[in-house]
C-alpha cells in the first residue's frame, strides 16, 4: 500500500489515518506500507540525470503561456536551454529562491503529439509548503505522473492496474521508464465503477459534508467505504459485487439495488430476527381473557438457522399490535401471533377509525397456520427485563434525485434534501443484546444495521427543545417547520442584529455540544439547520455575514448516528 504524498500542500496525516481505517474495515492487510516520499532522493537523482542528458529542461514560462503553447503545439523558448543552464536553474529551484519558484522541470517528449499528455509534461515543481513527513527539507517535489512509473518499477510492481481515465497517460508512463532505462510494469486498464443517484467526485462529496447536508464522511447515503459499511454492507457482499463486475473496460452506471441484492444473500442466512412496532400511529392493546400470568419462552433468532442463537420473548395477558395490523383483523377471526401461536379475536373497540382495544383468547392447541393472518406483537408486561425499549430507525433515500446527470447539467439542481426519514418504534428487550454495527432484521420489515445503543442526555434535551420550537413555529405559521423554511418575521436592521447574534451564539453552543456528544443525530442536523437560518436572519438585519469565533477541536468532530434502543 503506497501513499502518494508528492504534494505537500494537500497532504494530511489525518487522511492517511482515515485510509488505513477504511482498509481495516475491508479486512485488507497490505504486505507493506510505503510512501512516495520514501524515494524523494532517488527521484531527485532521476530528474538530474534527465537534465544532464538533455532529456529535460527547466522552464520559467508563466502558466497561461505554457497552456497556450501546449494547445498550439509550440515549443517553449526554454526547450533549447543547455544542460548547464538547466542545472543552474535547477539549483535555484532546490533552494526555493525567488528565481527558482518561477520555474518547473519539463521532460522533452513531443510537442506535436496528438496526445496532450506527451507535450513536454511537467515532472518537477517548487512547493514552499512544509511536508507532513519530510518537513522543510525539500523545496521541489515530483509530479504524480513522474513519480508513478519510477516508484512502480523500483518497488517491484509487475502490473499497474489503472482506470481508463488514465489511458492517455499510459504512453507517458512508458516513455519515462524508457528514458531512465527502468523496467516497465504492465499496465492493465479497467473501467471506473460509477453508481447511479449519487456523486463520486471527492470535491462534490466534500461539498455535501461541509454544507451539512449529510452527517459526515460515514453518512449512510454517501458512496464512501465507511458510509456503505455503516449502512450495513458486508465485506463479503462487496467482494461478490465487485467480482461480478469483472474487468470490463466499458463505463457503466450501476444501480444500488444490485449491490444490496448481493449483500442480502450474505446476511439473510445469518441475520437475527427481532420484533419492533411502529409507534407513528397509536399501538393497539390486546387483552387476553385467559387466566395466564406474565411468562417468557425461548425461540430461535433465525427461523431457518438454529446456529444464529436464541432469544427470550415475554408474554402476558396484555399484548401490543401496530395499528395497521390491527385494522386488518376481524372479530371471530383466528390469527397467528408469530413465535407464540393462534389467538382468536373477540371484540374490537374503536374510537372513530382508530382501534383502541382488542379482546382475544388463546387457541394454542390449534396448530393450523396455513391460512391464518400472521402478525408481529410485543408483550406489554410489567417486569423491568420484559419492558419494550424505544428504537429510532432511519430510512435513507438517494442524495441525488436523478439517476444519471448529464455533463452539461448542474448536479446541485438534483440534490434530494429529503433523503432521510426517522421512525420511532418500540422493540423487544432482546434487541439490547445486539452489538453495534450488526445487521439484523425486524420481522416483516427490511434489514437494519444497529448504529448505537443510547442517545446522550444533551441530545434528548435538544430534541425536546426543538420539538417545542417546531410547535411554536406551526402555531405562528399554520404549517410544519422544514429546514430552510423562511423565518416567521424578519427583524429590523436597526434593532435585530445584537439580539440575533446572541441567539446565534447560544445556538452555536448547542450545536457544538451536540457534536461533542452525538454529532450524527437528527437533533444535531436540525440544530445546524436552525443555526444557518439564524445566520441568514443576521445578514438580513445587518447586511453582513455573522463571524463566529469557533473553539478548537469542534470543526471535524464525527460520531456515529445515535439510535435510542
Amino acid at each position: 500500500m503506497r501513499f502518494d504524498d508528492t504534494n505537500p500542500a494537500k497532504e494530511n496525516a489525518h487522511f492517511e489515518h482515515v485510509i488505513k481505517e477504511d482498509l481495516a474495515m475491508l479486512n485488507i492487510v497490505p504486505d507493506r506500507w510505503t510512501h512516495s516520499s520514501d524515494h524523494f532522493e532517488i527521484l531527485l537523482t532521476m530528474c538530474e540525470k534527465l537534465l544532464k542528458e538533455g532529456k529535460a529542461f527547466v522552464d520559467d514560462t508563466d502558466t497561461e503561456t505554457m497552456r497556450k503553447e501546449r494547445e498550439e503545439r509550440q515549443d517553449s523558448r526554454n526547450r533549447s536551454n543547455t544542460p548547464e543552464k538547466n542545472l543552474q536553474l535547477w539549483e535555484e529551484m532546490k533552494k526555493g529562491s525567488e528565481r527558482g519558484l518561477a520555474c518547473c522541470v519539463r521532460i522533452k517528449i513531443d510537442m506535436k503529439s496528438n496526445n496532450g499528455a506527451m507535450r513536454d509534461p511537467t515532472i518537477y515543481r517548487c512547493k514552499p509548503e512544509e511536508h507532513v513527513r519530510t518537513g522543510l527539507k525539500y523545496k521541489v517535489y515530483p509530479t504524480y505522473d513522474f513519480t508513478c512509473p519510477i516508484v512502480d518499477s523500483i518497488e517491484g510492481v509487475t502490473h499497474a492496474l489503472r482506470t481508463t481515465e488514465y489511458h492517455d497517460r499510459d504512453d507517458q508512463y512508458y516513455f519515462i521508464c524508457d528514458a531512465l532505462e527502468l523496467r516497465k510494469p504492465y499496465i492493465w486498464e479497467y473501467a471506473r465503477l460509477n453508481m447511479t443517484n449519487t456523486v463520486m467526485s471527492k470535491r462534490k462529496l466534500t461539498w455535501f459534508v461541509d454544507e451539512g447536508h449529510v452527517e459526515g464522511w460515514d453518512d449512510p447515503r454517501l458512496p464512501t467505504v465507511r458510509g456503505v459499511m455503516r449502512r450495513g454492507l458486508t465485506v463479503d457482499g462487496l467482494k461478490q459485487f465487485i467480482v461480478a463486475q469483472g474487468g470490463s473496460r466499458s463505463v457503466v452506471m450501476m444501480e444500488w439495488d444490485k449491490i444490496w441484492a448481493f449483500n442480502k444473500k450474505v446476511i439473510d442466512p445469518v441475520a437475527p430476527r427481532f420484533t419492533a412496532l411502529d409507534t407513528t400511529s397509536p399501538l393497539v392493546s390486546v387483552e387476553l381473557v385467559d387466566n395466564i400470568t406474565d411468562d417468557t419462552s425461548v425461540v430461535s433468532l433465525h427461523p431457518k438457522n438454529a446456529e444464529v442463537g436464541t432469544k427470550s420473548i415475554h408474554k402476558g395477558k396484555q399484548l401490543l399490535l401496530e395499528q395497521l395490523d390491527a385494522a386488518a383483523l376481524k372479530e371471530g377471526e383466528t390469527v397467528t401471533f408469530v413465535n407464540w401461536g393462534n389467538i382468536k379475536i373477540g371484540k374490537i373497540e374503536k374510537k372513530g377509525t382508530v382501534i383502541t382495544k382488542i379482546t382475544a383468547s388463546l387457541q394454542l392447541d390449534n396448530t393450523d397456520y396455513k391460512k391464518t393472518t400472521k402478525v408481529t406483537w410485543l408483550g406489554d408486561v410489567k417486569s423491568e427485563e420484559g419492558k419494550s425499549i424505544p428504537v429510532v430507525t432511519a430510512e435513507y433515500d438517494h442524495i441525488i434525485s436523478k439517476a444519471i446527470i448529464g455533463k452539461d447539467e448542474d448536479w446541485k439542481q438534483f440534490i434530494n434534501f429529503d433523503s432521510v426519514h426517522y421512525t420511532k418504534m418500540v422493540g423487544e428487550p432482546a434487541i439490547r443484546n445486539v452489538k453495534k454495527e450488526t445487521s439484523f432484521r425486524f420481522n416483516v420489515k427490511d434489514f437494519i444495521s444497529l448504529i448505537n445503543h443510547t442517545l446522550k442526555k444533551a441530545t434528548k434535551d435538544a430534541i425536546a427543545t426543538l420539538l417545542e420550537l417546531k410547535k411554536k413555529y406551526k402555531e405562528s405559521t399554520g404549517s410544519d417547520y422544514k429546514p430552510g423554511a423562511p423565518p416567521v418575521s424578519a427583524p429590523s436592521p436597526a434593532a435585530g442584529g445584537a439580539d440575533i447574534a446572541q441567539q446565534i451564539e447560544a445556538q452555536g453552543n448547542l450545536v457544538r455540544d451536540l457534536k461533542a456528544t452525538d454529532a450524527k443525530s437528527q437533533a444535531t442536523k436540525d440544530a445546524i439547520a436552525k443555526l444557518l437560518e439564524l445566520k441568514k436572519k443576521y445578514k438580513e438585519a445587518t447586511g453582513s455575514d455573522y463571524k463566529p469565533v469557533l473553539p478548537k477541536g469542534n470543526r471535524t468532530a464525527t460520531y456515529p448516528l445515535a439510535v435510542d434502543c
